[in-house]
């Protein structure tokens, strides 16, 4: 009865345990090139990563930007991710226009990204929403810090969903905090509608300012968010985007996703 026991506890863990899949946001080795920041990401034993559309590339690609990829570019760009056995799942972009957002959904269907993080503004709610409708590619509004974004309260995205189906939400921890909410009651308001989250800490709360620190010593209640998290059964993406200590922030980034692990 006891080892029936055992195993029926396990079995139990086994099954409550998230299904998330962990990354790391490229803007997190902004300072280096492609092919360095992939040796970074393998490092980190992570799977998966989001470009972003300014990224310099380096000379492996002609020094071009991710956005501006020519076809060959993104076919070495896909093989170099699958030698990595990496799958770039999101890529965070700026568009206007019908044509500026059809690149980006291109880009984005090419590399095999399954949605686009952005702020798109309001007057191309409409436009955005329709054509990632076409591509079956959504759009995850990220939530920046006030002094940056009109969405850094989540009440703005939701706003912004309204009459948008193709819409949902990138959650950003470290910059809701700095804007002076509780991340865990962001999350709250956001449930069933997050597609990706932003892993960061910082050292104060409610201060544009705040410096960004290693997950875990900082004043987000980590605990908690995982506990937010685990109730509202997500499964999406969680990446972590450490933004300081650029030259060489990789020790800092592995220790953060050890951290938030352990949890």
């Amino acid at each position: 009865m006891l080892r029936f026991l055992l195993i029926l506890a396990l079995s139990t863990s086994q099954m409550a345990a998230p299904k998330w899949k962990m990354g790391i946001a490229l803007y997190s080795f902004n300072k280096h090139p492609f092919t360095a920041a992939l040796e970074k990401v393998d490092s980190a034993h992570v799977k998966y990563v989001e470009g972003f559309s300014f990224y310099m590339l380096g000379k492996d690609f002609g020094d071009s930007t991710l956005g501006d990829l020519s076809p060959a570019g993104i076919a070495r760009m896909k093989k170099m991710l699958q030698d990595k056995g990496l799958s770039m799942e999101s890529i965070y972009v700026d568009a206007r226009g019908a044509a500026g957002w059809k690149k980006y959904f291109n880009l984005a269907k090419a590399l095999g990204a399954h949605y686009l993080t952005c702020e798109p503004a309001k007057d191309q709610w409409d436009l955005a929403d329709s054509l990632a409708g076409v591509y079956g590619i959504p759009i995850a509004i990220h939530e920046h810090s006030r002094e940056h974004s009109a969405y850094w309260h989540p009440d703005s995205v939701l706003a912004a969903m309204k009459g948008h189906p193709n819409f949902g939400a990138c959650a950003d921890l470290g910059h809701w905090a700095r804007s002076g909410l509780d991340p865990v009651e962001c999350l709250k308001k956001l449930k069933g509608h997050i597609f990706g989250i932003h892993l960061k800490d910082i050292d104060s709360l409610n201060n544009p300012n705040a410096a960004d620190v290693i997950v875990g010593t900082g004043v987000i209640n980590y605990p908690a968010v995982v506990r937010e998290l685990k109730n509202q059964g997500y499964k999406g993406m969680i990446y972590m985007e450490c933004e300081h200590k650029m030259d060489n922030n990789l020790p800092d980034v592995i220790q953060s996703l050890k951290y938030f692990n352990s949890l």
